[in-house]
């Protein structure tokens, strides 16, 4: 059995739009969702992931399939103190929108300025 603290687990910061984006998820994407980014809260990575080296480094995609579609969750965990979700959409091609991928380049370039200071 998995035991943990509220006060063991790693803050989400959610940039931009993109927690609006996970709310327009549907109920079981949503929840899946959430189940992963707890994972990552307490140390752990998410089930089905992947890095996304053309948008920053240690940015990652949650990979979430779902009846309904697939989901994305893009995030940042690799600074000390919180993780970043830089953008949640859904997938509607095999290939991932350019838009999307510009989206997170630039939350992710704010972040990373913002780290430095």
């Amino acid at each position: 059995m998995l035991k943990f603290y509220m006060d063991d687990l790693k803050p989400l910061e959610f940039r931009g739009d993109s927690l609006e984006g996970l709310r327009r998820f549907p109920e079981s994407a949503r929840r899946r969702a959430g189940q992963e980014l707890l994972r990552l809260q307490i140390g752990r990575e998410p089930t089905d992931w992947k890095p996304l080296t053309t948008v920053g480094q240690g940015v990652c995609e949650i990979r979430i399939r779902d009846e309904q579609g697939i989901f994305r969750v893009v995030y940042v965990a690799k600074f000390a103190k919180t993780i970043f979700i830089l953008h949640c959409f859904q997938k509607k091609s095999q290939k991932t929108n350019h838009t999307d991928i510009e989206l997170a380049v630039s939350r992710y370039k704010e972040i990373a300025k913002e780290q430095k200071r």
